[in-house]
């Protein structure tokens, strides 16, 4: 964790513990209130209760008649203050003389508090005052007699501390429900911050924003186009060589969030979720653009949740293939050349330690005449230096590797109209001449023919070999992709030889039997360059 910044875990408990706590704190303010307010009203409605109660009492109805002793309405009034656990149950007359009071020595004098007067003029109500006894929450009630004049008032107090204690009381409840709310809130954060963690893999917030941005720069920076979709087909993610590939083929450069059957109809992405299998070097037309393009399944915990395909122009892989192409030739060229010229090298040291030098003249003409010959004819014949220099490099292969390769070419081949189709021509010629070099390795006639002929813009190209031949059975099977008699990695060539044929539109027929060989005849249309600029 970088320091300064809390961790994921730390940010949850202290965010839960506030949202707990301000929330529990709230409820209890309008909580409290409640209660206070309602413990109030109770004790106001228990005080006027009493003062009713006493004020309609016969003892104290027969006080203000003269049918009962005022001593007894002293005794009764203590009696029910004891009882019901009042501060003070007061009698008083219409001058405010008290009847009755706890303190007997405050008997006969004037009541006290100032908040009397409303009650002597009939009024009930409850007031809050000083007397004697302190602070009390007070209940008046008038006193009237059986012809319903009022002839004196009952004053009911309830100690303001012993309120405020029933209020106390009431609150305690609610004070610890919140702190046991906010434990439970703290314990909740702690198992929520770590299940979250679990879920992103031990990783902060900060630290995943990082590796997403890290990715993003990655996605952005390749030259190949990337494009994934989820599992409903929607389009997530487009990079930004996909976006000018896009753009190049006339389609909506940013397609996020669109579907990927409407956007690219011919795309297997969906295909490939519910397979499950990976598609690999495909080709797909974009608009006239053609792709090469990699898919495969996006799977997490045996679930699909999408696919994610990368793809490259066709026409950018193919450069790159003529120029690896180009340097493997000529490097195989100059290894068959330095072998050969080694061997002949050994040859002429041989002759002139013999002193044979009337042979030693001979053999040097022959071989220089060989060599001019050999390669005037492919250059006279192919015009083509691409090409032409390839034919060379395997002449040389050929005779370093101790087999006959023959080259017959009736007529000249034009220069192509596109450097296109000298890359398929490479392509199937190299791959033909490959199989037909392995084809003759345990042969004891170990001959080669290729031949070309151009004539009415076709191209033929006959391989035959003279090695072990091939059943029926095989020959139906040689052109499948990865299939091979040769052991595992193989079997690339001739599928390659036969797709490059298809995008020429050409078409391959083999012939072969078993012991006598195997030819390959190639027709595919040829346009000249010269054609072209007709």
């Amino acid at each position: 964790m970088k320091k300064g910044k809390l961790s994921l875990q730390a940010i949850i408990i202290i965010f839960v513990c506030i949202v707990v706590a301000l929330s529990l704190g709230i409820t209890d303010l309008i909580i409290s209130k409640r209660i206070t307010n309602s413990v109030e009203a109770t004790q106001k409605e228990k005080a006027l209760n009493i003062a009713k109660m006493i004020a309609f009492s016969p003892q104290v109805m027969g006080a203000f008649d003269g049918k009962v002793k005022k001593e007894e309405v002293e005794i009764l009034t203590n009696q029910i203050k004891d009882k019901t656990h009042v501060h003070f149950i007061v009698v008083m007359d219409m001058k405010g003389i008290r009847l009755s009071h706890p303190d007997p020595s405050k008997v006969g004098k004037h009541f006290r508090g100032g908040d009397e007067g409303p009650v002597l003029h009939g009024k009930e109500y409850v007031s809050i005052s000083k007397g004697t006894l302190g602070r009390s929450m007070r209940a008046f009630t008038p006193i009237k007699n059986s012809h319903g004049k009022q002839v004196g008032a009952v004053a009911v107090g309830i100690s303001l501390e012993n309120v405020t204690k029933a209020v106390h009381k009431g609150r305690m409840g609610i004070v610890i429900g919140t702190l046991i709310g906010i434990l439970i809130g703290v314990i909740g954060a702690v198992g929520l911050a770590r299940y979250i963690k679990k879920i992103l893999l031990g990783l902060e917030p900060f630290a995943i924003a990082k590796l997403l941005e890290e990715r993003s720069s990655m996605l952005q920076s390749v030259r190949e186009g990337i494009i994934a979709i989820d599992k409903t087909g929607k389009i997530t993610l487009v990079n930004r060589a996909a976006s000018k590939l896009f753009k190049r083929a006339g389609l909506v450069e940013n397609p996020l969030g669109m579907n990927i059957g409407e956007y690219l109809p011919e795309a297997r992405l969906t295909h490939i979720i519910e397979s499950g299998e990976t598609e690999l070097d495909q080709e797909q037309n974009l608009n006239g653009v053609t792709i090469l393009v990699n898919s495969v399944p996006v799977v997490v915990g045996n679930e699909p949740l999408g696919a994610i395909a990368s793809f490259r122009d066709k026409t950018e892989v193919q450069l790159l293939a003529e120029q690896l192409t180009g340097v493997r030739n000529y490097a195989d060229a100059l290894r068959a050349q330095a072998h050969e010229f080694r061997n002949k090298l050994h040859v002429i040291l041989g002759l002139v330690r013999t002193e044979q030098y009337d042979t030693l003249a001979n053999y040097v003409s022959e071989t220089v005449n060989q060599r001019e010959t050999e390669m005037s004819f492919v250059t006279k014949k192919i015009q083509d230096p691409v090409l032409a220099g390839f034919l060379i490099g395997k002449l040389s292969f050929a005779r370093e590797s101790g087999a006959s390769l023959s080259f017959d070419c009736p007529s000249k081949l034009p220069m192509p109209a596109s450097s296109e189709i000298t890359h398929e021509l490479i392509t199937i010629i190299g791959n033909l001449l490959d199989n037909a070099m392995e084809a003759i390795a345990g042969s004891s006639n170990k001959k080669v023919d290729l031949r070309l002929d151009y004539a009415e813009d076709i191209l033929t190209i006959e391989v035959k070999d003279t090695g072990m031949g091939m059943t029926k059975s095989l020959q139906n099977r040689i052109l499948d992709k990865g299939f091979s008699t040769k052991g595992e990695t193989r079997g690339f060539g001739l599928y390659l030889s036969a797709q490059a044929i298809e995008r020429l539109e050409g078409e391959m027929i083999v012939s072969s039997k078993p012991g006598k060989g195997t030819n390959f005849a190639v027709y595919i249309p040829y346009k000249a360059e010269d054609e072209r600029n007709d």
